[in-house]
């Protein structure tokens, strides 16, 4: 699946036009197209301050939201490199903070797109040299930089000596690239593991201890799994960690959703198991009231999208689109939390994106199903949703864009509805541009 982008600012769009006409117009695997690009850059990678390295099927951005949190709530300037962006190119690429300003991102395109002439590197490989490179030129205490896919040909991966790797939940995605097994798909995360920076990891099955041990092995350095070299868990409204070197006691994160206790709690483990950027306590203990990361269980404002529904109405947006995030999502939607209701699902999937996989955790749950289309990207038509839903004895409505399916469930007459808009992270950008929420 290519990666899209359009920016509002002459000189921003003018380079990505430029990117467009020069790259192969899909996802590519790979590190020799980067490696060109980064030599004739003069290898910026090689100059980043401490590099915090993270994969994983779900929560890796999530991961690197706390891994910054932590960072800043201690002082420190921090660089951050993740993906996709949900509605500004800029979202990708933060500088000691900051979100690259329109200027300096088309400054650094151009500057990588002067010198790709005959390369033919993809949109990522080229997003990913004007991220280093712009890196390289601004002093930072660290660098947290997420894979775009997989792990050991992504683009990333030229980061030769990290200070500590992270993976997050694993789980069936991206097959074309990466296999159709569990195993196959850790093989490839753990690929990003290299000597002298431990691999720190979530719990996993035992059936992946051997991947994750002949990764490092490869490597020459040390796993640290979830389970064996740390834990965590939620216990009495508290984040409660421990490994060697002691417990942790913190508040619970704000971003919503149980699985978000073992992102922090990842962070934490990466965090403590490396030696160039200590930390305090203190700030850990921030972290999980600090970290923002948008389009997961985020509560929408009652903006311009929403405006046609009640006050007394809810809404979440989450990007997440495969299985492992259909059973985290699904899992915060108690009956508690639902107030006896059922959920009003707005959906739009890309199609190669397992709709049953993901939607199977949600049987019970859902009211009416609302599907979307997820312009400019090969979709799931409406009868898919169609077909689910008659199976679970439900309606099924399809509409052309958001604000129809909000002006329906407005119309319905509910008096406090409650909605989950996802199944995609294009869609749920296009979701925050409606309603005026722009990721800052």
């Amino acid at each position: 699946m290519a990666d899209h982008a359009v920016s509002d600012h002459p000189a921003v769009q003018s380079q990505l036009d430029r990117l467009w006409s020069l790259s192969p117009g899909a996802d590519i695997l790979g590190l020799e197209r980067i490696t060109t690009l980064l030599e004739r850059l003069g290898n910026p990678h090689r100059a980043l301050p401490p590099v915090f390295h993270v994969a994983g099927t779900n929560g890796k951005g999530s991961t690197c939201a706390f891994l910054r949190a932590a960072m800043e709530a201690d002082g420190k300037t921090v660089h951050v490199f993740t993906s996709p962006h949900l509605v500004r190119f800029n979202e990708r690429i933060r500088v000691a903070g900051q979100l690259i300003s329109d200027d300096a991102l088309a400054r650094y395109l151009e500057r990588v797109l002067d010198i790709a002439e005959g390369v033919n590197a993809s949109f990522f490989e080229v997003t990913t040299a004007a991220a280093f490179l712009a890196f390289a030129e601004h002093p930072a205490d660290a660098c947290i930089v997420e894979v775009g896919l997989g792990g050991r040909l992504d683009a990333t991966n030229v980061i030769a000596n990290p200070v500590v790797c992270g993976i997050a939940q694993l789980g069936i995605d991206h097959q074309a690239f990466l296999g159709d097994t569990l195993a196959a798909i850790a093989a490839e995360k753990a690929g990003i593991a290299k000597q002298g920076a431990a691999l720190v990891t979530q719990g996993y099955a035992e059936t992946l201890f051997p991947v994750m041990m002949d990764a490092v092995a490869r490597a020459r350095t040390s796993w640290i799994g979830q389970g064996d070299g740390w834990d965590a868990a939620a216990y009495r409204d508290r984040l409660h960690y421990r490994d060697e070197q002691g417990r942790l006691d913190t508040p619970l994160p704000r971003l919503a959703g149980a699985h978000q206790v073992q992102n922090a709690a990842l962070a934490f483990a990466m965090l403590r198991h490396q030696n160039a950027l200590p930390l305090s306590e203190a700030a850990l203990k921030a972290a999980p009231l600090w970290a923002h990361w948008p389009a997961r269980l985020q509560r929408l404002d009652h903006g311009p999208l929403l405006a046609p529904l009640p006050d007394a109405a809810t809404a979440w947006l989450d990007g997440g689109h495969n299985a492992g995030a259909g059973e985290a999502i699904s899992a915060f939607f108690t009956g508690e939390r639902l107030e006896g209701q059922k959920l009003q699902l707005v959906i739009g999937m890309l199609a190669n994106k397992d709709v049953d996989a993901f939607l199977s955790p949600f049987a019970g749950r859902i009211a009416h199903i609302h599907a979307l289309p997820v312009p400019g990207h090969e979709h799931h038509g409406a009868e898919r949703f169609a077909a689910i839903a008659a199976r679970w004895g439900i309606g099924c409505t399809a509409h052309d864009e958001p604000t129809a399916a909000i002006r329906a469930i407005a119309a319905a007459g509910h008096s406090a509805p409650k909605l989950l808009i996802g199944g995609s992270l294009y869609l749920a950008g296009e979701i925050l541009r409606l309603n005026d929420q722009l990721p800052d």
